[in-house]
């Protein structure tokens, strides 16, 4: 029921050189050709080789993930010999988590994220992050600097007090992301890398995340083996009874 089956084996890419502009071309908004080459999507499936740390608590995992764009987000955790320990739903408003190994479970709101992360972080930066997608925060900043750096671009700026560094590669697509806040003890950075095809839509296959504010620390390496776009996905979710509330 967890398991996420790709229609086509992921064929890793070669990102391509930026393309010569002839002299009479019409010139293109900057940041309406990086927009133009962002993942658009309905859903996505995918299955990733995972460490996930915790603070001081590291563990090897296998994650499941679905979406459903702009309305949740799906995720199953399976350890040793394919045995599921956890589950999450994400809405825009909202957090689930089931813990099966220990019997409880965990809801709060949106918010509860930023225990983790910048009060910046919404939904839809959730979304971008796993599909590799520049944070359209920052795509919508009209104050955005941008700077090309032999073939790259890098896009800096602030939203409110977090200070963001965003580097994209020739093909437009995000390598790293950096946004910080000093005086909150903030930070956040996102490496992608290994670009695969799936279907007629490039992903990052390597999205290494890690956040942090003060004393408290997650980190996220995944490694996506299996990714599908836009199918028929179900998102089962639901809290047995004999479950208690997580302290």
């Amino acid at each position: 029921m967890v398991s996420c089956k790709a229609r086509k084996k992921l064929v890793v890419v070669t990102p391509p050189p930026t393309p010569a502009v002839a002299p009479t071309a019409k010139p293109v908004n900057p940041i309406d050709a990086i927009k133009a080459q962002q993942v658009n999507f309905n859903t996505f499936a995918a299955k990733a080789s995972t460490t996930l740390s915790l603070d001081d608590n590291s563990n090897d995992v296998t994650l499941n993930i679905r979406i459903n764009h702009d309305k949740k987000i799906w995720i199953s955790v399976t350890a040793v010999l394919g045995i599921e320990v956890a589950r999450a739903l994400i809405t825009p408003d909202s957090l689930y988590v089931i813990n099966k190994l220990q019997g409880v479970y965990l809801k709060k709101p949106f918010s509860y994220i930023y225990t983790y992360a910048s009060k910046q972080i919404t939904y839809k930066t959730l979304e971008a992050l796993l599909i590799g997608n520049a944070l359209p925060e920052i795509l919508n900043d009209p104050r955005v600097i941008l700077q090309p750096t032999n073939g790259n671009v890098t896009l800096s700026g602030k939203l409110q007090d977090l200070v963001y560094r965003l580097t994209l590669g020739p093909d437009k697509k995000p390598q790293q992301l950096n946004l910080s806040n000093p005086a909150e003890a903030q930070s956040l950075q996102v490496t992608d890398a290994a670009p695969v095809q799936a279907g007629n839509k490039i992903v990052p296959s390597q999205i290494d995340i890690q956040s942090a504010i003060k004393n408290k620390k997650i980190q996220v390496n995944l490694h996506y083996t299996k990714v599908d776009f836009d199918q028929q996905l179900d998102y089962p979710f639901n809290i047995p009874d004999r479950y208690k509330p997580a302290d």
